[in-house]
């Protein structure tokens, strides 16, 4: 294969590709500028034009893009169009396959029951093998994964224990298992790949079971693996997983994946980070309720932020730091429509839109606090956060006066520690608590609030909406609103209206620059009746 070659220096050789030894201490874009073994050729009408510039990225696949043979089959091409297409990856970092994760704690969870049976896990990958007929020591690799799974379940289902080591342990089989027929299908086709466990390219952490966070020294970790490693040669990189210094296996939690995608992609400078699931980018609302929802083409890091932490499936806050730390952009694509644009996440996000994307959470509960005994005093409010950090409760939105607070508490809050709560804040304080209410977030330009709110409470005086409380605080890109649960879809709706499909059930009150920005004038609203 063009491109790859042996060294003398003590090289491992794996699936018949050299990867170089270590050479030291990497700059931050020493691994990404070394230079491909030939230029990209784009293809028009069949015509070669000429040679372009390679873009370094990282391309993350989550479990619905690798569901089966056929999705994985579906992914390797795309790989493989995305190379012709001028990008280079240095790494394709990639979940486990379809369900296999929920499986695999289904399977802990039976075994504390007395029941061994991988039987559906077993299945899906050993089809997969079949379809692809992949042999050798790929296949080898993955059915002995396959058998140390099953040991491992015997061992829980005899001892009748599963911590959150072994629990790490045993989920990290579904990833090590889908990055090895990835890279094996990617050979296939005709594309250099290696499948690497994620601690053999850096990934090290701290030993926080079940929710790991990245070692300081990550960056270094990853550029000496990395290192080692021929460009030209597609490192398929398990996601979700890693090693604290002891060597044992660790997950990253939510947004796991993300994250090692975006610390790969950051820590070697690369030019994009790639983010492969299955929708159009970043939406300007949930498709689920609003059928009209559009791909936002850009949005800012704090923007992308905000909008995960309000319910939004983008990635996880976590996920974005090391992207925004280096200023890496962060390309959110779908891997099912792969020709559609997606949402670019940069420092900056478009400056001319009024409204970025409307998102929300629901079945949230509201709680008023007014001081009983404290009016005027300035230890209201470190005493009664010093109750809810005693009962490890988090808070969404807030707001807050001299001797009263109202914020919010998700579902995911358990009642008992509510409750807990209410009683250790009932000597210095009246509580009340509102259920079945939700969050609607805008996410916009807060210097331009003013325009943005004389629409939407025009909106919501028509179509009886009731606010029960608003924050617009530290955030420079939000503004959040309180309103019964009943209320939200009709909210949501007739906001989108406005400020996304131009039918607004009032007028908009933009002035003649803002609207020109916007690429719309007033003049070309539609005005709905009420």
């Amino acid at each position: 294969v063009a491109g790859l070659f042996l060294t003398i220096a003590h090289p491992y050789c794996v699936n018949g590709f050299s990867v170089l030894p270590a050479t030291g201490h990497v700059s931050k874009r020493s691994v990404a500028a070394q230079p491909p073994s030939r230029p990209v050729m784009a293809s028009t009408n069949g015509k070669q034009s000429e040679p372009r510039e390679i873009i370094d990225c990282t391309m993350k696949f989550g479990g619905s893009s690798l569901a089966n043979g056929e999705r994985i089959d579906h992914v390797a091409h795309l790989i493989k169009d995305q190379i012709q297409l001028g990008y280079r990856p240095r790494a394709v970092i990639c979940s486990a396959m379809g369900k296999s994760t929920n499986n695999l704690l289904s399977a802990g969870d039976f075994a504390l029951e007395g029941r061994v049976c991988i039987d559906a896990i077993r299945t899906l990958h050993e089809n997969t093998l079949n379809e692809f007929e992949i042999e050798g020591h790929t296949r080898e690799e993955v059915l002995s994964l396959l058998g140390e799974c099953n040991d491992m379940l015997n061992g829980v289902r005899l001892i009748q224990e599963l911590s959150p080591k072994s629990l790490d342990q045993l989920v990290s089989y579904g990833e090590r298992c889908s990055v090895r027929i990835m890279a094996a299908r990617l050979n296939q086709i005709g594309v250099p790949a290696q499948a690497f466990d994620a601690w053999d390219m850096g990934i090290m952490t701290d030993s926080n079971f079940g929710d790991a966070k990245l070692l300081p020294n990550i960056e270094e970790t990853i550029k000496t693996a990395f290192a080692r490693l021929d460009p030209n040669v597609v490192a398929v990189v398990t996601g979700f997983i890693g090693h604290d210094p002891n060597g044992k296996i660790t997950t990253l939690g939510r947004g796991g994946s993300d994250l090692t995608a975006t610390a790969i992609g950051a820590s070697l400078g690369l030019d994009e980070i790639q983010v492969w699931k299955d929708v159009d980018g970043i939406l300007s609302s949930d498709p689920r309720m609003v059928k009209n929802a559009i791909p936002v083409n850009r949005v800012s890091f704090e923007e992308a932020s905000e909008l995960a932490y309000f319910g939004a499936q983008v990635l996880h806050p976590i996920a974005m730091q090391p992207a925004m730390k280096h200023n890496v952009p962060v390309r959110v694509k779908n891997s099912y429509n792969p020709s559609a644009e997606g949402t670019v996440i940069t420092k900056e996000g478009d400056k001319n839109r009024l409204v970025t994307a409307i998102t929300y959470k629901r079945d949230i509960a509201l709680m008023d606090i007014h001081s009983t005994q404290m009016l005027g005093a300035y230890g209201f409010l470190a005493k009664v956060f010093g109750d809810f950090e005693k009962h490890r409760l988090s808070v969404d939105v807030l707001a807050s006066s001299e001797v009263s607070v109202s914020l919010t508490l998700d579902k995911k809050q358990d009642k008992s520690d509510v409750d807990a709560l209410v009683s250790d804040m009932s000597p210095y304080a009246e509580v009340t608590l509102h259920r079945e209410k939700s969050i609607l977030t805008l996410i916009t330009d807060v210097e331009r609030s003013s325009e943005v709110l004389a629409t939407v409470f025009r909106v919501f005086a028509t179509q009886g909406v009731t606010v029960e409380m608003m924050s617009q605080g530290a955030s420079k890109v939000n503004i959040s609103f309180i309103i019964p649960d009943d209320q939200l879809e009709t909210a949501v709706l007739n906001l989108h209206k406005c400020f996304f499909e131009d039918k607004c059930v009032v007028d908009i009150p933009i002035n003649d620059e803002a609207a020109e920005a916007n690429g719309r004038q007033q003049s070309n609203v539609t005005l709905v009746e009420a």
